[in-house]
């Protein structure tokens, strides 16, 4: 079976497009303010129309509050070996993809939990964001237990690894991310996984 070059090329572009959407909104949001900044402004300098910048973003907020990194994190967890354990795999999975990010890519998600930080709206959504990360996790952990999406244990495990996350690096705290130093929650981790005892 042979890839479609069209289709790859289209999927490129359109990541390129979303892409500069979010870095133009974030640079906006810099220097003019969150609420200041109107789509319109967005899609002016990302060079869309705004209808396009409504197919990649649903709103304004979701600029901000969808995390591009938790599909990358399911796929690293799916591809870690078999016979390593949920936590474990999320850990690996992890690194995987928080290792490979440039400086630019986390001076972006530092200007993304900075207005965490300052927007009271989009702290107030930032939990059904945490349960959709909650979801995919849960989903692909029962995966690789090979029990049901709904799994109630993979649940547990999915929302242990998120809380942990939330205790050591909780929305709207930038300076988490002042270095690619992931040391604690590697050991928050380990906590976790030490006393965790299902497989």
């Amino acid at each position: 079976m042979t890839s479609d070059p069209a289709a790859g090329l289209r999927e490129r572009k359109k990541a390129k497009t979303r892409a500069a959407i979010r870095e133009h909104a974030l640079r906006l949001f810099e220097e003019n303010g969150y609420a200041s900044t109107t789509v319109d402004q967005i899609a002016e300098a990302a060079e869309v129309s705004p209808s396009t910048f409504f197919r990649y973003f649903p709103t304004k907020e979701d600029v901000v509050l969808t995390d591009d990194y938790d599909p990358l994190l399911v796929e690293a967890v799916r591809t870690q070996p078999v016979d390593v354990p949920p936590i474990q795999a999320v850990m690996n999975g992890m690194r995987a993809v928080f290792d490979r990010l440039t400086d630019e890519e986390w001076a972006q998600e530092k200007a993304r939990q900075q207005l965490f930080l300052n927007v009271p709206e989009l702290r107030q959504r930032a939990m059904h964001q945490t349960v959709v990360a909650l979801d995919l996790l849960a989903e692909v952990i029962a995966e690789r237990r090979g029990v049901p999406p709904d799994d109630l244990t993979s649940r547990v495990i999915a929302g242990a690894l998120i809380g942990v996350v939330l205790a050591i690096m909780p929305p709207g705290r930038p300076e988490t991310f002042e270095t690619h130093d992931y040391q604690r929650l590697d050991e928050a981790f380990a906590v976790l996984r030490d006393n965790f005892t299902t497989g």
